[in-house]
């Protein structure tokens, strides 16, 4: 008789991860595993897995570091944890269970990472919103999934996971090191952008770091956020100054920090709001948001 594995994980489950993971393509990792190379052996590649994930005997390899371009400016680097397939496989596994846990709680106006959410979404809710509040306080969190606090973020998973296994393996991926070249880097805080299961993570973190703070010590603001992206709207110049300030203050409770160059307030200035200031116009998820000259073009005010 075979020895009962400590963990309940179903076959299934690994084969719908598996199916995602093939689906969403990607680079090879430490191993230099590609999708083909893993599928050529799927049975027993994807059975391997499912016997180490349920007995407890999983341990995620080291992710490989990759820089990407930041945006427009190829000049800035991101830094990417591309972990192997095997590994994918594995966190989209948790991050199917955790995701079903944690996504009925997530405030309505978190964006990022959701099945029912999208940037759309967020864009038409500021846009809308910019009619009816006079200054935005626009904020970037610097190097925001690098300074994930380990520990904050396993509270937060015990409190919506309650599940041994993905504790264990969520724990095992945050402190697993990064390969960069041929050096390997020990990790004591983040979660890795590139990995399957860092989304819902980093959501999860910001929705305590953030989300549901300004919801109980702003119970009357409206924001929107998009991942490390985020707009409050405010009535006054003096009401985005004290916001600013006090969001500043919770971010740094939580080991992290406002950018100092991508944070500013904003004066929504249109044909009715006339008043000078310095910035009228900010960017948001790739579109240019600065005032009309009349509000006859109703819905359409910022673009």
């Amino acid at each position: 008789m075979s020895r009962a594995r400590p963990f309940a994980i179903a076959k299934q489950s690994v084969w719908a991860a598996w199916l995602q993971v093939k689906a969403n393509h990607g680079a090879h990792g430490v191993d230099g595993q590609t999708i083909e190379a893993f599928e050529q052996r799927l049975g027993r590649n994807l059975y391997k897995l499912w016997n180490r994930m349920s007995s407890g005997s999983y341990f995620p390899p080291p992710v490989r570091a990759v820089e990407i371009p930041k945006g427009n400016d190829r000049t800035r680097k991101r830094l990417l944890g591309i972990p192997t397939v095997a590994d994918r496989v594995a966190q989209a596994v948790v991050r199917n269970y955790l995701e079903a846990q944690v996504e009925p709680c997530f405030h309505q106006d978190s964006y990022a990472y959701r099945p029912s959410r999208s940037a759309l979404d967020a864009i038409a809710a500021v846009r809308g919103r910019c009619w009816k509040y006079d200054w935005v306080l626009e904020f970037d969190i610097k190097g925001a999934f690098d300074h994930v606090d380990h520990e904050l973020m396993m509270k937060a998973v015990r409190q919506h996971a309650r599940c041994t296994w993905v504790e264990l393996y969520v724990e095992r991926w945050l402190k697993a090191p990064m390969m960069r070249g041929q050096e390997m880097v020990s990790r004591t805080q983040g979660t890795p952008q590139g990995g399957v299961v860092s989304p819902v993570l980093f959501n999860l973190y910001m929705h305590y770091a953030f989300d549901t703070w300004m919801a109980r010590h702003f119970p009357g603001t409206s924001f929107v956020r998009y991942a490390d992206d985020g707009l409050v709207h405010c009535k006054s110049e003096a009401e985005a100054r004290r916001l600013q300030e006090a969001i500043g203050a919770r971010l740094k409770a939580c080991g992290l920090e406002l950018h100092p160059e991508k944070t500013k307030i904003v004066y929504c200035r249109d044909g009715n709001r006339k008043n000078d200031y310095p910035n009228t116009s900010f960017d948001f998820l790739g579109y240019t948001f600065r005032g009309r000259l009349a509000k006859k073009q109703a819905g359409r005010l910022l673009q």
